[in-house]
């Protein structure tokens, strides 16, 4: 079984990441934002940062969702994890998940961000994410990657580290 999440600030391409990922692998993808309940969703088109209080819920939904298809054979699940809190919470659903971190420069976060259209998260949150981000540590399962790499070489890294 695998249980893995990409996670990153918003704008590092986790969907993407994670679609090509769950598809070599033959496994489902799960897109962690479609797990926000609307009032986060709401709460950030406004360019207001989620707090603790509103996040534990979706990341409980996270964790529930890797746990879920576990009994499958996995899934790949697309969420910010931004925080070391917000990995454990993951992980006390799901202990198996292993975390692939997306990294890329703030600059580069906000050039993708305001280029990018029909998203509820507006440019104006990146710093936020960033100010919050804390990568993963020793003792978490996972990989880091740059995600200026293309594509296929995150996912080829990823399955050879991950899968």
């Amino acid at each position: 079984m695998v249980e893995i999440v990409v996670m990153g600030p918003t704008s590092t391409g986790k969907s993407t990441v994670g679609a090509a990922l769950a598809a070599a692998l033959g496994i489902p993808f799960v897109d962690g934002d479609d797990l926000h309940p609307p009032a986060n969703v709401a709460k950030m088109a406004t360019g207001t940062p989620l707090a603790d209080e509103d996040r534990w819920p979706w990341l409980d939904r996270v964790g529930e969702a890797l746990a879920e298809a576990a009994a499958s054979g996995g899934a790949v699940v697309a969420c910010s994890a931004l925080r070391r809190a917000y990995r454990d919470r993951i992980r006390a659903a799901a202990p198996g998940a292993s975390f692939l971190e997306l990294s890329l420069s703030e600059e580069e976060a906000l050039r993708r961000c305001a280029a990018r259209e029909g998203h509820f998260m507006p440019a104006a949150l990146v710093a936020s994410q960033f100010a919050t981000l804390e990568p993963l540590e020793g003792g978490e399962a996972g990989l880091r990657i740059e995600a200026t790499a293309p594509v296929a070489e995150i996912v080829a890294a990823a399955v050879a580290s991950l899968g």
